[in-house]
């Protein structure tokens, strides 16, 4: 499906769920959310519905997001479905890995091809500052599980400025001894993400640079994204940057995104979409839910606007409530 600017838009993120069992506190407060009750959320039918009538359209890479997904009961077995059906090549989950360890060798089993953990840092102290949690040794469990059952592996890292330092450095580690690519991510101004600061990608690869000196870029495919990678002579892994708010990357953007709720969301940055779920509840048939996506994607905004002040229907929920 190529949009009304020549984009093809391959990539469908889902989110199955607004619940996580951390409170990062980019993401949202201590308290958390008031969360959706259970009969506002998709089912597994109705997104696979929905899937079935993309994969028509051209989508055929599917990142399963929340909340944390690994909390939705049955995730499991809506990954294997999803693998079914004609079309859709790649399914990938990100995940705070809490739960990633006792799940690995399910996930791995039902099709999953890769998994991407959210994490800021390898120290305790400050990854339960950042949480608002004390479980780092599950997720660094779960991570080592995730390897062991043959899941591409990779880790998310949101640096912010009140913490940048030692950690960012340490995190090179996990590149360095293990076969995982490390993304930094610039923090997004969406929710609670604008009260921190975010560190830019080209300070940190002006740090990393500066200790192991110019980097290459990678010639190995490393997913779907937006990301760029680097490869340190000596690592086991690659280092890559998402830098949506210092690099606009926009003209590339190849991804819609599906909220808990069952508003298809055509950017990150913007609350315009369509709401599916009354049109699914309805009897909406497959055919007409075809051309009311086909639409709304060829009406996807141009741009975000991150480095504007003025722009109109911004995105004032949270990142856990939109899907990431």
């Amino acid at each position: 499906m190529v949009d009304g600017i020549g984009r093809n838009i391959d990539y469908l993120r889902i989110s199955v769920t607004d619940r996580c069992n951390l409170r990062c506190l980019y993401c949202m407060p201590e308290a958390g959310i008031e969360n959706l009750e259970h009969e506002e959320i998709l089912t597994f039918k109705e997104i696979l519905t929905i899937v079935k009538v993309v994969s028509q359209l051209g989508i055929r890479k599917i990142k399963i997001t929340g909340g944390e997904p690994l909390v939705r009961k049955g995730i499991i077995n809506l990954i294997r479905r999803l693998k079914d059906i004609e079309g859709i090549e790649e399914v990938t989950m990100t995940s705070n890995g809490v739960l990633l360890g006792d799940m690995a060798q399910e996930l791995a089993g039902a099709g999953l091809d890769s998994v991407n953990v959210s994490l800021d840092t390898l120290n305790k102290t400050s990854f339960n500052s950042i949480t608002r949690r004390d479980c780092l040794d599950k997720v660094i469990y779960g991570i080592k599980k995730s390897v062991e059952a043959g899941l591409k592996t990779k880790i998310n890292c949101v640096p912010l400025a009140q913490l940048h330092g030692e950690d960012l450095k340490n995190m090179l580690k996990i590149v360095k001894e293990y076969p995982i690519d490390v993304r930094f991510i610039e923090l997004m101004p969406i929710g609670f993400g604008k009260s921190y600061s975010p560190v830019s990608n080209e300070q940190i690869l002006g740090e990393i640079e500066n200790e192991y000196g110019r980097l290459q870029r990678s010639k190995t495919k490393h997913g779907n994204g937006p990301a760029v990678y680097y490869d340190i002579p000596g690592f086991r892994a690659s280092v890559g940057f998402i830098s949506a708010v210092t690099d606009e990357f926009c003209e590339n953007c190849n991804r819609i995104r599906l909220t808990a709720d069952g508003n298809l969301k055509l950017c990150l940055h913007y609350n315009k979409g369509v709401a599916l779920k009354p049109l699914l509840r309805s009897g909406i048939s497959r055919e007409q839910l075809k051309i009311v996506i086909e639409k709304a994607i060829h009406n996807k905004p141009v741009c975000h606007s991150f480095n504007s002040d003025c722009a109109d229907n911004i995105e004032l929920r949270n990142m856990v409530q939109i899907g990431g």
